[in-house]
């Protein structure tokens, strides 16, 4: 595998889990800093996106999870659950530390074909 190669499960995982750089970070901040619980503001505050942004990340990631949600403020912790996950988010963190354009590059590469799936079916519904 070359230097800045992105491991096949890596690649996979943020494919299939990861939808956009925010809930990246926002996974990346709160692994970092377990067992510490962050409120959706200070999320928010960390990751320089509105509130509402914070929120939807946090929830996703949580309805995934990949953190925890503790009530009744609520606060998110990173969710140290299953091996499994743990060792993949782990490989995430080495890899988007060692390979962060790559990692950001992969993320965008999926948004940007979401965007031509959704051009492309408005233009199919357009022609009919």
């Amino acid at each position: 595998m070359e230097k800045n190669e992105i491991p096949p499960e890596v690649r996979r995982f943020i494919l299939t889990s990861i939808p956009s750089v925010p809930h990246l970070e926002a996974l990346m901040l709160l692994r970092s800093t377990a067992p510490t619980c962050w409120s959706i503001t200070e999320v928010a505050q960390r990751l320089y996106v509105p509130p509402s942004v914070a929120r939807d990340v946090v929830v996703y990631l949580s309805d995934a999870g990949m953190l925890q949600c503790v009530e009744p403020e609520p606060v998110y912790c990173f969710q140290d659950g299953s091996t499994d996950m743990r060792e993949m988010v782990d490989a995430v963190a080495h890899q988007y530390s060692t390979n962060l354009v790559e990692i950001t590059h992969l993320i965008h590469s999926r948004l940007a074909r979401k965007a031509q799936q959704f051009a492309d079916a408005f233009n199919l519904r357009k022609e009919s």
